[in-house]
């Protein structure tokens, strides 16, 4: 059983379970942007241009919508998971997406909302896990292009 850490503000605990979807996705976006950059790092990506454009890869709201879509349809996510992805898919939100449609945009927001989710939870182990899961889609994905 993991411990979560507690991440406090103003000496108080952020609860994930009383955030609404869209402030776990904007938590999450910056989770996920973080690991995306490490992972790069390690593979040994150094250069500052090549850095932003192998990141695109990992960050584009397609590859986050690939990579919940994966999740489901492999059937590796909780029911509490789930729940996460439903309610950040399901989200209003004021923006319109630029470069994308409007249902890969909800597919994307509900990724960095299960994120955020895991992170604020403390979860790192599965946080991790469904990140390496993802990174391996993406790459795969990228390959097959």
């Amino acid at each position: 059983m993991e411990t979560g850490h507690v991440m406090t503000v103003d000496k108080q605990a952020i609860n994930p379970k009383e955030l609404n979807s869209l402030a776990l996705a904007y938590m999450g976006d910056a989770i996920y942007e973080a690991f995306v950059r490490r992972h790069l790092l390690e593979k040994g990506i150094v250069k500052p241009h090549r850095l932003q454009k192998e990141a695109v890869n990992y960050v584009s709201a397609k590859s986050q919508s690939y990579c919940i879509h994966s999740m489901l349809e492999q059937e590796i996510l909780t029911e509490e998971e789930k729940n996460i992805v439903m309610r950040g898919r399901n989200a209003k939100s004021n923006t319109v997406p630029k470069n994308t449609d409007v249902q890969t945009y909800r597919y994307s927001t509900a990724f960095e909302a299960l994120i955020g989710y895991l992170y604020l939870a403390g979860k790192t182990g599965r946080l991790r896990e469904l990140m390496n899961l993802c990174f391996q889609w993406v790459e795969q994905r990228k390959e097959v292009r």
